[in-house]
């Protein structure tokens, strides 16, 4: 393709050169290659433009003259424009991929896990793009962000449709709807989870943040969801006019979907809804939010409802989601990447019913992330659970005890509440006290499998591993 062809409009004029690849990492330019100048939050992509152009750059896209010898096209905004030249070079893969978007705080990974099952238990192949993996072709592969940078990802659903996908369902971060990744996608689907307070070290308000989740619906996609139990939700449903839709809920009266006959314990959940009698291996009423939204989507979308039945209970088990570690002891242990005030509330109140003695959480708050919810879960691990244990999570370039202080300032009694910074030492102190009937709660990293610590550090941890090892080393004592 030219360069006109790519970037269309905003380079009108442009000479006819020849472009096989976008980049907007000078150390992924080869021979062919526009790239990008990316302002960022620490760097500005203009500085490494010189680079880019040395190693066979063919354009460059910027939003000031840099005079290096090759074509420049200049916008006002070049991150604006990455998307819809990342669709244009790949063929605008979107619209023929039909493709799912699952956008909120909490219970996106989830969603997205039942809507895949259901999908392709309706026979229909389908790409997968979250927190915990992706998945091509059937194929899974490692994941660096929830949602990935515009060039990358429009490339991803490039080898999901040469692959022969026919689906795609994508988890959509606040931060990827803000910054344009998510622009030039055909959305077939759109499900709103919910929205309570978590990155605010980003969005400057909830405000700002419930702006950038409304931004996929702005979209237009064919078929909407949204949560009605949620306050934003049923905001959100009341400001859309779109023809297609769909509300979900347990507590909204006037749900399109609505669950009754509600029950739940360790073993998932059951319920009734839209005329269907479902059962989820999923437990706690936050999952059941999970199920109806997906339900609802896929239903919209044509699978049919013998399928929903039969596929749902062996659907939406993810790793590190309310995970189960069992070692034959006689009390529960629960991971969960709980890390938001209202998903460790959900999380804790789901965990309460299946405990025939005391409630144990571990908790922390990560580091260089939004520090107004600190103070906020301690008051909600000390009031729901019989015995918070407070220690680090990611501290990355924050001191894990100034951490640790900053959530210990929102309990007021602290008579049930230990800080043990060391998370390893955490996790043992929470399983060796436990005794039969109760339940212990590892929350805050789930799935994740290392720790972050200053200057980029990190090292191998998964909350998993470290509770199934001192379990076995309590039960061999």
């Amino acid at each position: 393709m030219t360069l006109r062809e790519v970037l269309g409009d905003a380079a009108a004029g442009a000479p006819p050169v020849q472009v096989t690849a976008l980049a907007y990492d000078n150390r992924r330019v080869t021979p062919g290659t526009v790239f990008f100048c990316v302002r960022g939050f620490t760097r500005d992509g203009h500085d490494f433009a010189a680079d880019a152009v040395a190693r066979g750059a063919a354009a460059l896209v910027v939003d000031h003259p840099l005079g290096l010898g090759v074509p420049e096209v200049l916008v006002d905004d070049v991150r604006a424009v990455m998307a819809p030249a990342a669709a244009r070079l790949h063929g605008d893969p979107t619209a023929a991929l039909r493709t799912i978007g699952v956008t909120g705080t909490n219970g996106k990974t989830t969603t997205a896990y039942l809507v895949r099952a259901l999908l392709e238990a309706a026979g229909h192949p389908t790409g997968m793009l979250g927190t915990v993996t992706s998945i091509v072709g059937r194929e899974a592969r490692d994941v660096a962000r929830t949602t990935p940078e515009a060039i990358d990802l429009q490339a991803t659903f490039a080898a999901m449709r040469a692959a022969g996908d026919t689906h795609c369902v994508m988890e959509v971060s606040s931060h990827a709807l803000a910054l344009g990744r998510a622009d030039a996608i055909h959305w077939a689907g759109a499900i709103f989870t919910n929205l309570t307070q978590d990155h605010l070290d980003f969005h400057p308000t909830m405000e700002d943040y419930f702006a950038a989740k409304r931004l996929l619906f702005d979209a237009a996609p064919e078929v909407a969801v949204v949560n009605v139990d949620d306050p934003y939700g049923a905001r959100l449903a009341t400001e859309l006019h779109l023809p297609n839709l769909v509300t979900v809920g347990i507590d909204a009266p006037a749900a399109d979907l609505r669950a009754t006959d509600l029950h739940s314990d360790m073993g998932g959940s059951t319920l009734r809804a839209g005329g269907l009698a479902l059962r989820s291996p999923l437990p706690g009423r936050f999952n059941v939010l999970n199920v109806l939204g997906a339900v609802a989507a896929v239903r919209a979308l044509g699978v049919d409802d013998e399928t929903i039945v039969a596929a749902l209970p062996g659907a939406g088990r993810v790793p590190g989601r309310f995970e189960p570690v069992d070692e034959g002891q006689d009390f529960a242990v629960l991971v969960d990447y709980a890390h938001t005030p209202d998903s460790l509330e959900n999380v804790l109140r789901a965990a309460r019913p299946l405990t025939q003695e005391r409630l144990l959480c571990v908790f922390g708050c990560g580091g260089d992330r939004d520090r107004g919810k600190r103070p906020l879960m301690g008051e909600i691990a000390a009031r729901l659970a019989d015995l918070a244990i407070v220690t680090s999570d990611n501290p990355r370039s924050e001191d894990p005890e100034a951490i640790v202080a900053e959530i210990l300032a929102g309990i007021d009694d602290r008579g049930a509440t230990e800080a043990i910074v060391d998370r390893h030492a955490a996790i043992e102190h929470a399983v060796g006290l436990a005794a039969a009937g109760d339940v212990v709660v590892i929350a805050g990293k789930g799935h994740e499998q290392g720790q972050e610590f200053e200057g980029g550090r990190k090292l191998a941890f998964d909350d998993v591993t470290v509770a199934r090892e001192a379990l076995r080393a309590r039960l061999v004592a």
